[in-house]
């Protein structure tokens, strides 16, 4: 925006949506600095404050809450925690109350899984968006849709999968997930696909591949390739394909998907061969 321009109430709003704002507190705006108590007294004419005597020691710093513990600390209680986890209810309420990851603070809900427990089928996104954080579930927005649209075209149905992404909470204006926030999460989505235990493991985008099957590579060179992920009760079956979002914006990378969506559906037809055959 120039400086001679002068922003308007559609550059405001635009602003707030960068920034992260969807929602407004109260029907009214609040002229804050008149509803103070007193004359409003310049910075520069306030009392100085009384200076501390040698033998003064500092009070104590109370605990602020909504304050994430360091990331060293925060990942080792998520290792602990997910460890502990015996079922997916368990988890999905040691998270709600996880309190080592910033991103819970500034978040709506937990949006935690959608789908069948007992699927054959994971997908596994990076973290919720704007839709995602008013409904409390992953993939209901436009990437919703095309995904769905996705598990339709191998023959199943949204309930017949599991769903979930590696960080349950949305980053404010939907930015990038840290490192720090990636690895605070990675126990408890780690522990939630050895709950599930799908026959096959599907990554959506780049950051997921990425940090579950633990490659550097792009989503050009590992989407369509198969991987062993390994839960340490057994190995499963693991492919990455674009993310549904991507898609939308690169509508011709679909048919790549679409190669990627036979593969996972012949794979999930030969485990279900020979379960039958023994």
């Amino acid at each position: 925006m120039s400086s001679d321009h002068a922003p308007t109430v559609r550059d405001l709003i635009a602003f707030y949506l960068e920034a992260g704002v969807d929602c407004a507190l109260e029907e009214e705006p609040v002229d804050r600095l008149s509803a103070c108590d007193g004359p409003i007294v310049p910075l520069a004419e306030a009392s100085p404050a009384p200076a501390r005597q040698p033998h003064d020691r500092p009070a104590a710093a109370a605990p602020r809450a909504g304050i994430a513990p360091p990331p060293e600390i925060a990942i080792e209680s998520a290792r602990e925690a997910a460890r502990t986890a015996p079922s997916l209810e368990t988890l999905r309420t040691l998270l709600d109350s996880f309190e080592g990851c910033a991103l819970k603070f500034t978040a709506s809900r937990l949006v935690f899984a959608d789908g069948n427990p007992q699927a054959r089928l994971m997908f596994v996104g990076e973290a919720p968006g704007r839709d995602e954080d008013i409904e409390g579930l992953p993939f209901v927005g436009r990437s919703g849709q095309l995904l769905n649209r996705m598990i339709a075209a191998i023959g199943l149905k949204r309930s017949d999968v599991y769903i979930a992404n590696v960080i349950p909470w949305r980053p404010p204006g939907n930015r990038t997930p840290t490192p720090q926030e990636t690895q605070i999460c990675l126990p408890f989505i780690r522990r939630q696909i050895e709950l599930v235990n799908p026959d096959v493991l599907v990554t959506l985008g780049n950051p997921s591949t990425q940090t579950l099957l633990q490659t550097r590579e792009g989503i050009m060179k590992t989407r369509g390739k198969w991987f062993d992920y390994d839960t340490g009760a057994r190995t499963i079956r693991a492919m990455a394909t674009f993310h549904p979002a991507y898609l939308l914006r690169s509508p011709s990378y679909k048919r790549m998907a679409w190669l990627d969506l036979r593969a996972i559906a012949r794979a999930l037809g030969d485990k279900a061969l020979e379960e039958t055959a023994s």
